[in-house]
């Protein structure tokens, strides 16, 4: 069968459109992206503007075009993260999608957004991974999860979004080193009031980390291009991103863009999600950590798939 998940994340609306089968891996056929940053798109008092509404609404206009376009006509997975579920107005920016598109957003909590993840990530490595530790950068939020089944032991998700921290922390291009170095003891703060969580489960088996900040990190140091397909292994070591870090703080933003697998989009908020990715390596004593295709999109289709009727142990 032909799904369609449409994702309004803090950074991108993105549609994923999969030929998918319970028991199966589902194969990607279309994908459509809109850069939003809807994140960085709030205003003081925390509400998402007429103007991020607009852009909002014609986005989410045009994914359907595209899942159409594609045959998705009824199994269209939808939903909304941080940006949207941390909105003062959130109530009325999903009334307003309803109204102009016929989508009904749902909105993921922290939690809900690191199990899916987990679950995505346990299907792509499987059981003889072990305990999996596993870390999700978010233009909103970081997702953290572990545990030993599909349902993590334990899962957060704290308020340390590349966009979000970028937008808040990191004035200026490049920023000051007071800024940086700010932003640096904030992040190190909130992960390591909830590293204790995990620690008390156990050391993970394997570490994995999603998103397309870890993927840009990993890239720059050192791991393969993207063309070469989804299944070559792709790690990430703390001492490579901990050398990259003062390099990163010190380059403007168009700078950044001119490295391998950096994209223009996503250059200005580089920064921020390293030094979160450095602090959660260093807090959780994380040497090298390996880089997961599957994430949230991914994890949302294996539960949907998990819940139709007929499927065995449903």
């Amino acid at each position: 069968m032909r799904l369609g998940v449409l994702d309004v994340g803090s950074n991108t609306v993105h549609l994923l459109v999969v030929d998918a089968h319970p028991g199966a891996r589902p194969l990607p056929a279309h994908s459509h992206k809109v850069e939003l940053r809807l994140a960085q798109l709030l205003d003081p008092a925390g509400a998402i503007g007429p103007e991020g509404v607009e852009q909002l609404v014609t986005a989410v206009r045009q994914a359907l075009e595209a899942a159409e376009d594609k045959g998705v006509v009824e199994d269209l997975l939808t939903f909304a993260t941080s940006a949207v579920r941390e909105a003062v107005n959130a109530d009325e920016v999903l009334a307003r999608v309803k109204e102009e598109t016929g989508v009904q957003l749902t909105v993921l909590t922290g939690a809900e957004e690191a199990r899916l993840t987990f679950l995505a990530a346990r299907r792509w490595f499987g059981w003889s991974a072990g305990r999996l530790l596993l870390l999700d950068i978010g233009g909103g939020s970081l997702e953290i999860a572990y545990g030993i089944d599909e349902e993590p032991d334990a899962a957060v998700s704290l308020p340390l979004g590349a966009g979000r921290l970028t937008a808040g922390w990191l004035p200026g291009d490049p920023p000051e080193g007071e800024a940086v170095r700010a932003l640096r003891r904030h992040v190190r703060a909130e992960i390591a009031s909830v590293v204790g969580e995990f620690t008390r489960l156990g050391r993970p088996d394997h570490v994995v980390a999603t998103s397309k900040t870890f993927k840009q990190l990993a890239r720059i140091g050192g791991a393969a291009r993207s063309a070469e397909g989804l299944y070559v292994q792709r790690e990430l070591r703390h001492g490579a991103l901990e050398s990259w870090v003062p390099e990163l703080a010190a380059m403007t933003a168009e700078e950044r863009a001119k490295l391998p697998g950096v994209s223009e989009g996503r250059s200005g908020q580089l920064l921020a999600g390293a030094l979160v990715a450095e602090a959660a390596m260093d807090l959780f004593g994380i040497p090298t950590l390996e880089i997961c295709p599957w994430a949230l999109r991914e994890g949302v289709i294996l539960r949907h798939l998990d819940h139709m009727p007929g499927v065995v142990g449903q």
